[in-house]
C-alpha cells in the first residue's frame, strides 16, 4: 500500500484509470455499459478541459518566476517553444480562483413574507431566490466569461445544498442552511451572530462587531467571503453571504476589482475575510467595496 502512495501522480492515475476501465468492459448488460460510458466521456471532458487550465496557469507561473525559460520548459515538457508561448498566453491565471471548469453558483431559496401596502400579510407563496442574489449571479457570471469560465445557477431548496463538488459557489446565508451553519461553525477567526438588535458578523481576534448599515436606514452591508472546506473532506467551495442579501453583491463587486490580487496571495487555499459595501439607493447597484479584515487562515487559529 505505500508503494502505491509513492508512484508519481500521473502512475496513480493511470492506475485508476485502468481499474476504471476494466470495471467499465466487464458490465454485462450493454445498455448500462453505454450509458456509464456515455457518462465518463462527458466526465472526462470536463477533466481535460479542467486540467488544460491548471497546466496553462503552472507554466505561466514557470514562467513568471524565471524557474525555467521558454526552451526549457519546452525540453521538460516535450513540447516546442512556439507552442510553450501559445499555451501559456491562454486564459488569465486569476481564473483559477473562482475555479477551473464550470461553475455552480448555488443561490438560497427563501419562502416569501412581509407585508402588503395595506398592512395585510402578503399572501403564502412557494419559495423563491432574493432579487439581489439573482443579480450577485448576473454579476459573477459576466465575471467568470471575462476570465474564461462558463457558469450555471441552481437553487438550494430548504437549506440543501450538495457540497461535496468540483467548481462550486455557494451564496446562501446561514440561517437559511444549517449544513452551511456548521460548516461556518469551523472558522475561528470570523462567525456570524444574532443578539436583539439581529444579525451581525464578529471578528474572534479583534472582538470586533460589524453590524448592516441597512439595519440602521443607511444604504450598505457587511457581507462574509471565505473559502471552506467540503464535508468529505475532498475540497473546498466558495462561500458569499450578505448579513442581508444585498451584501453579497459587495463580493462580487470587489472580486471585480481584486481577483488578480486575491488569486496572487491565495490560490486555492482556505481563507475567510469580510467585505464592506455601498450600493446606489436608486439602481440598487453596488458602487463602493472594500475588505475590512485580513484573509483569516485556518491555520492562524
Amino acid at each position: 500500500m505505500e508503494q502505491e502512495h509513492s508512484l508519481p501522480l500521473g502512475e496513480q492515475l493511470d492506475e485508476t484509470f485502468d481499474v476504471t476501465l476494466s470495471r467499465l468492459k466487464e458490465l454485462p448488460d450493454p445498455l448500462q455499459r453505454a450509458k456509464a460510458a456515455h457518462t465518463l466521456v462527458g466526465r472526462a471532458q470536463d477533466y481535460s478541459a479542467e486540467l488544460q487550465v491548471v497546466r496553462n496557469e503552472a507554466m505561466n507561473a514557470t514562467l513568471r518566476v524565471g524557474q525555467l525559460n521558454s526552451t526549457q520548459l519546452a525540453n521538460e515538457l516535450g513540447i516546442s517553444k512556439g507552442r510553450v508561448s501559445q499555451l501559456a498566453k491562454g486564459a488569465p491565471p486569476e481564473r483559477l480562483f473562482l475555479g477551473s471548469g464550470k461553475l455552480i453558483v448555488a443561490l438560497a431559496e427563501k419562502a416569501e413574507d412581509g407585508k402588503l401596502q395595506d398592512g395585510r400579510d402578503k399572501p403564502v407563496k412557494g419559495p423563491v431566490i432574493a432579487t439581489e442574489d439573482v443579480r450577485t449571479y448576473e454579476r459573477l457570471r459576466e465575471l467568470a466569461e471575462e476570465v474564461g469560465l462558463e457558469a450555471t445557477f441552481e437553487r438550494i431548496p430548504g437549506g440543501n445544498v450538495h457540497l461535496n463538488r468540483t467548481n462550486l459557489v455557494v451564496i446562501c446565508g446561514p440561517r437559511l442552511s444549517p449544513l452551511i451553519e456548521q460548516i461556518l461553525e469551523g472558522d475561528p477567526h470570523l462567525r456570524f451572530e444574532k443578539d436583539d438588535q439581529g444579525w451581525h458578523l464578529v471578528d474572534r481576534n479583534t472582538g470586533e462587531v460589524y453590524r448592516s448599515p441597512m439595519d440602521h436606514g443607511d444604504n450598505g452591508d457587511i457581507a462574509y467571503f471565505g473559502r471552506l472546506p467540503r464535508p468529505d473532506g475532498q475540497g473546498t467551495f466558495l462561500y458569499i453571504a450578505g448579513i442581508h442579501a444585498r451584501g453579497s453583491g459587495g463580493v462580487v463587486h470587489w472580486l471585480n476589482n481584486e481577483l488578480a490580487n486575491a488569486h496572487r496571495e491565495l490560490k486555492a487555499k482556505r481563507f475567510s475575510t469580510l467585505i464592506s459595501s455601498r450600493f446606489d439607493p436608486q439602481t440598487l447597484e453596488i458602487i463602493e467595496s472594500k475588505r475590512v479584515t485580513p484573509f483569516y487562515r485556518p491555520e492562524e487559529a
